[in-house]
């Protein structure tokens, strides 16, 4: 169940006042954070974000259509480490069976 409507999207002030501030001295300088819950906002496009994923910061470039999603959905919190394929049949090198 998502946000109420009524109550607009959340944004972490501490993480909104560091992006105002890199807007107003037009920088573009990589911004921790621990906030994964935070809706990405229009302000935010153009910057990159360092995302926590509970061992390490993964940097997360901001675009036009990521506006509106989590910046959690971008930071990935579990490797996926494929299932093993198995292995074909191969014939021995010396031709017999």
């Amino acid at each position: 169940m998502g946000r109420s409507t009524k109550k607009g999207p959340y944004i972490d002030e501490r993480l909104e006042k560091r992006v105002e501030e890199l807007n107003r001295q037009r920088q573009k300088k990589v911004l921790k954070t621990w906030s994964r819950r935070s809706t990405i906002a229009p302000e935010f496009v153009g910057h990159t974000l360092a995302v926590h994923n509970g061992r390490k910061f993964i940097p997360v470039y901001v675009t036009e259509n990521m506006v509106g999603h989590r910046l959690g959905e971008f930071a990935l919190t579990r490797t996926f480490k494929a299932h093993g394929q198995a292995e074909k049949a191969t014939a021995s090198p010396t031709g017999k069976s």
